[in-house]
């Protein structure tokens, strides 16, 4: 059973990792997938190979966020797309996944700082307001931010960039709602992909990673992705503006 069949979907950063997870999932339940990338042409074809071998649809679509054009160029790709494979441009469900990482608080520099909310904030904030006319009513807004916003962490900047992006959710939840679109943020802690390069192919690493968690492992991509995919699908349709922790439980707390 494909339960969203005929819907369409634009996922952001869907070359690698956990974006690749997200449109493969979404594709096995029927989405016809826009895969996008910043740089990596051959990820973003393996992505939609991958999900073509599955007997799923998906079409590649560059723009490289935190530029100046950027959004411009993503949606005359995806337009193109979505035009040649639907013979309209409609969508039904938005996936904000690309981000970078940075820095931390006693090391970013202004010009890191700078790209880092462009591209993790301020992009997001244009996709989404461009996307809004072509997004059909009952459709899905769905944010990746992390469960790093709730934690004291070195990190903070990107975490700062990803606060952000929860008010964002919650305050066009309000906006949109009229329409029975929803919006939701799903956060997810330490997960294993090439976004974090010092857990790929560690097991003792993954291990202790996953020893501060309620369900003591690490993440792995396609247990963010089943979350989105049930947020996107006509299950999710009375939740909205909320903030889903999808992080095995990190750092709830000592263990009594």
């Amino acid at each position: 059973m494909t339960p969203l069949l005929g819907s369409t979907a634009l996922v952001t950063g869907a070359s690698r990792g956990i974006g690749r997870a997200i449109a493969r999932r979404l594709a096995a339940d029927g989405v016809l997938v826009a895969v996008h990338y910043g740089s990596n042409e051959a990820a973003a074809r393996e992505t939609v190979h991958l999900i073509e071998a599955d007997g799923g649809r998906a079409f590649p679509v560059r723009a490289e966020l935190g530029v100046a054009g950027d959004v411009d160029t993503l949606f005359a790709a995806l337009e193109a797309g979505l035009l040649a494979q639907t013979g309209q441009v409609r969508l039904d469900i938005l996936v904000n996944n690309a981000a970078i990482t940075a820095d931390s608080i006693d090391t970013i520099t202004p010009e890191a700082f700078d790209h880092l909310i462009a591209v993790n904030t301020k992009a997001p904030l244009f996709i989404i307001q461009r996307a809004l006319p072509l997004l059909n009513d009952n459709g899905r807004v769905i944010n990746l931010s992390t469960a790093a916003t709730r934690i004291g962490m070195p990190e903070q900047p990107y975490a700062m960039s990803k606060a952000a992006i929860e008010v964002l959710s919650r305050s066009l939840a309000q906006l949109v709602g009229g329409r029975g679109i929803t919006v939701n943020a799903v956060a997810p802690g330490p997960t294993v992909t090439d976004m974090n390069p010092w857990m790929l192919d560690n097991p003792e690493v993954q291990r202790a990673v996953g020893s501060g968690n309620a369900i003591p492992r690490a993440g792995q991509p396609a247990d963010i992705a089943d979350v989105v995919a049930f947020l996107a699908s006509e299950s999710g349709r009375w939740v909205t503006g909320q903030i889903i922790d999808a992080s095995g439980g990190c750092f709830l707390g000592p263990r009594m």
